[in-house]
């Protein structure tokens, strides 16, 4: 078996990326919890017995190679289509030439597996059932989401991760010391940092970062007895000054600041300058968004409740679509965070709450708040006069009786709604359940739902 052959000359237009896969699981780099010494992966290679999985993760991670890997170390016949080209046709001429090798073990790598439609994997299944195949699919997508339960039943999931930039700075210095597969044979330096810097543009994909290595390599200064490739090879590369910052610098906060800054101040125009001279300068995309999702309930708050939600689904899209178009969505939540009403009331309500809590001791729930699982607590009052929202004028238990606070501790007014955006409306609401409570305590109990502006 060796169905992706691999070639020795790294002179040859073969992609470095291709050139550099990894035969063996030594290897390998990233996802030792899978293929570390004890692991799951490790195990079957070594034993030779491969079971059904499906490797689940972020492009550029390794399930192709882990699929070869598998295949070469159980010495298995591997055959390999995608789902994207393949129809139940092509999974039969699998299936006919599997039948063909009785005494040997056929792993089918099926990629983009999620892409199968249910006729297609409805072909497949009894074959994966009977063991005739033995299956390994590859997905960026939740496969509890895009997989039947019949077929995923019978494979097990294994979550493959992006790799940290210290891993891709390993995947980049094994492709320029290899002779054989790599550019060991042109006698590279590299300035400090240089590596870094790719490794931080290619968001967790070793694919990318290969690829980014090699076009950068195409620039690099002859030397006596060397190649220098130094930051400013990478200006036209990654189109920014390539020496801009580290993850230590300072000018990596101050970036991450001003951004900061600028959206609290509703400015769209330089909250996206400073973003884009942040991953410009080699910043990590996840982290402009890591911080997005702090100043949407830190600034935002619900003065516009859709803002958290936004930045989360920017967030997911930035991990399915990958660095390029990811981009775009996290600049998409951006500039919603900058247009949208600011209010600081929820920020300021945690803190005032915590603040509570330090200062005070012997926090006691009230009984008819607290949980009766048994006949026991029942009979000690637990539960008892608890009134359900649900069944209440206004699904609103109106009165100081039940305002869920504790009896022993002096009420404290932690939210305050401002009166910006949405969060003018949570003002309304809440005046409105105060005037309840009042009425309540005065013995004026609403029989009819009036809402909040009757």
């Amino acid at each position: 078996m060796d169905l992706f052959t691999q070639t020795s000359d790294s002179a040859n237009d073969t992609p470095l990326a291709y050139r550099m896969r990894p035969v063996t699981l030594d290897d390998y780099i990233g996802q030792q919890s899978l293929v570390g010494i004890g692991k799951p992966l490790r195990r079957m290679a070594e034993s030779g017995v491969i079971r059904s999985m499906i490797l689940w993760g972020p492009p550029g991670v390794g399930k192709t190679t882990l699929a070869e890997i598998l295949a070469r170390a159980s010495d298995s016949h591997l055959e390999a289509i995608s789902a994207v080209m393949a129809g139940v046709k092509d999974i039969r001429n699998v299936v006919e030439r599997a039948r063909q090798r009785p005494e040997e073990t056929v792993i089918l790598f099926l990629d983009e597996i999620h892409r199968l439609n249910k006729a297609q994997q409805d072909a497949l299944l009894p074959h994966v059932e009977s063991g005739l195949l033995t299956l390994i699919g590859a997905t960026t997508e939740n496969p509890s989401f895009e997989v039947n339960s019949a077929l995923l039943s019978r494979a097990r999931v294994y979550v493959l991760k992006s790799l940290c930039e210290s891993e891709l700075v390993d995947v980049l210095r094994q492709a320029l010391s290899d002779p054989q597969r790599g550019l060991g044979q042109r006698h590279i330096r590299v300035d400090d940092g240089v590596l870094d810097i790719l490794a931080r543009a290619s968001a967790g994909d070793a694919r990318r970062a290969l690829g980014l290595l090699e076009t950068a390599c195409d620039f690099t200064q002859p030397r006596q007895d060397h190649e220098h490739l130094g930051p400013e090879a990478l200006t036209d590369i990654l189109g920014y000054s390539a020496s801009a910052f580290d993850k230590q610098g300072d000018a990596y906060y101050d970036l991450l600041s001003a951004l900061h800054k600028s959206v609290r101040s509703s400015r769209p125009n330089p909250a996206l300058l400073y973003m884009a001279r942040f991953i410009q300068g080699g910043g990590d995309p996840l982290d402009v968004v890591r911080r997005l999702a702090a100043i949407a309930s830190e600034d935002v708050g619900n003065a516009d409740p859709r803002a958290l939600p936004l930045v989360m689904a920017a967030w997911d899209a930035y991990l399915r679509l990958g660095d390029y178009e990811g981009q775009r969505a996290i600049a998409h939540a951006l500039i919603h965070l900058c247009v949208a009403p600011k209010s600081n009331r929820i920020d300021l309500a945690w803190k005032a709450a915590q603040r509570y809590v330090r200062q005070t001791s012997g926090l006691e729930v009230p009984g008819y708040l607290r949980n009766a699982p048994t006949r026991l607590m029942e009979q000690l009052g637990h539960g008892q006069g608890y009134r359900y929202a649900h069944h209440e004028p206004d699904a609103y238990p109106a009165g100081s009786t039940h305002d869920c606070w504790p009896d022993s501790l002096d009420r404290e007014e932690f939210y305050q709604p401002s009166l910006y955006g949405h969060e003018k409306r949570f003002a309304d609401i809440m005046a409105w359940r105060q005037a309840m409570d009042e009425a309540a305590d005065r013995g004026d109990v609403p029989t009819e739902p009036r809402g909040p502006h009757e």
